[in-house]
């Protein structure tokens, strides 16, 4: 299986881009989000983050089909 470093960099730089628009947007916003999530008990953030990661995941399946 051959894997192509190409596509890999450019998902990667898609995912710091999109990760980095709330912050540039709303940066006088995020504080209190960010107060916020860290208020929250661990397991509430590996929730959000498990549902992350398989609605990405199911994009990329969706996209790739």
């Amino acid at each position: 299986m051959h894997f192509d470093w190409r596509l890999f960099l450019a998902a990667l730089g898609l995912a710091m881009v999109l990760e980095g628009i709330p912050y540039f947007l709303f940066a006088d916003r995020m504080p209190p989000v960010l107060r916020m999530l860290s208020e929250r008990p661990p397991r509430t953030l590996r929730f959000l983050g498990i549902t992350a990661i398989l609605l990405g995941l199911g994009l990329v399946l969706l996209a790739r089909n």
